[in-house]
């Protein structure tokens, strides 16, 4: 049996490891903030219960943060004269939306509890609670992210994937983030709720082979071959304000909307795990949820790393 002096070494080795790896905690605001969570839940039922779409756009605005440097706010600090952000690269501008019920949540937050709790945290509360509120699965999000006080224009416009990826790009992109091929297959699962631009699936519905023709026609009617870029079209058509697994099933008719999405089942390594997600909604939404987890554990800034944001959209 290990000494008492043995034990106390072991431990304090163990929160040494963890602080140094940046330790988030389910219990973080425990006593700083308890009211968060409910507060957070309270702002996006409104904001969803008034646009079913905004579900899944704090998802994706949660995504597009996590892939630029990690889990840290950055993509929601606005340009200044002196400050060039991520909201106008490539993926984000004209896309990107939501902001504005990030800085509701922010809003109400710091007056529960000002000063204490991160832009960050917010959104990967936010986009938990999205997903919940639409029919999906819910989450213990682990807590204790800090904000940027940095942002990257260039990464933004080179790291998040295109609409356009192919599977070999798909699974660099993510695993160049550590998530693996598979956990890049359910996330993407994402995509069974939300609606995209005719400028991003238009060369799939003009171009691509392995796609249904009636689905094909479909689409082409909102989506001319020239002009009407910001018409939408629901990427998964047949139930784009509920989460489930749909998405899989349209992909395995080859009724993908955007060619990254029908890339996953195009005779290549993530066949099977697809058809095992359209066939068995329990597996997906469980493994979507762990999968969230891991992707809000990307480089999160903690301990004395970054700020606390008083304003998502700009520094302190």
């Amino acid at each position: 049996m290990a000494s008492s002096t043995q034990y106390l070494t072991l431990v304090l080795s163990t929160l040494l490891v963890s602080a140094a790896h940046g330790q988030l905690s389910a219990n973080f605001y425990a006593t700083s903030c308890p009211r968060l969570q409910t507060v957070v839940r309270s702002v996006m039922t409104q904001a969803v219960n008034s646009d079913r779409r905004m579900g899944a756009s704090i998802l994706r605005i949660f995504f597009h943060d996590c892939f630029v440097n990690g889990c840290d706010a950055s993509v929601l600090l606005d340009d200044t004269s002196s400050f060039t952000g991520e909201k106008t690269a490539g993926p984000n501008a004209n896309s990107l939306r939501g902001f504005e019920v990030i800085d509701n949540i922010k809003t109400q937050v710091e007056a529960a509890c000002n000063g204490t709790v991160s832009c960050a945290d917010i959104l990967a509360l936010a986009a938990r609670d999205g997903v919940f509120l639409l029919n999906g699965p819910s989450w213990t999000v682990p807590l204790g992210r800090r904000d940027a006080r940095t942002a990257s224009l260039s990464a933004a416009n080179s790291q998040i994937p295109g609409p356009g990826s192919s599977l070999s790009t798909l699974i660099t992109r993510f695993s160049a983030k550590g998530l693996s091929a598979s956990d890049m297959t359910v996330l993407s699962g994402s995509h069974t709720i939300g609606q995209a631009q005719c400028t991003t699936f238009r060369n799939r519905i003009y171009n691509d082979a392995n796609i249904d023709s009636a689905f094909a026609t479909t689409r082409k009617a909102n989506c001319p071959s020239s002009g009407g870029d910001g018409n939408l079209a629901p990427l998964d058509i047949q139930t784009p304000t509920r989460f489930g697994n749909n998405y899989y099933q349209n992909l395995v008719a080859r009724r993908g909307l955007l060619h990254s999405d029908q890339e996953l089942f195009n005779n290549g390594s993530q066949d099977s795990l697809v058809r095992t997600y359209s066939q068995n909604n329990g597996r997906f939404t469980s493994d979507f949820a762990a999968a969230m987890i891991k992707m809000g554990n990307i480089s999160p800034l903690t301990g004395s790393n970054g700020e606390i944001r008083r304003n998502c959209r700009r520094l302190n």
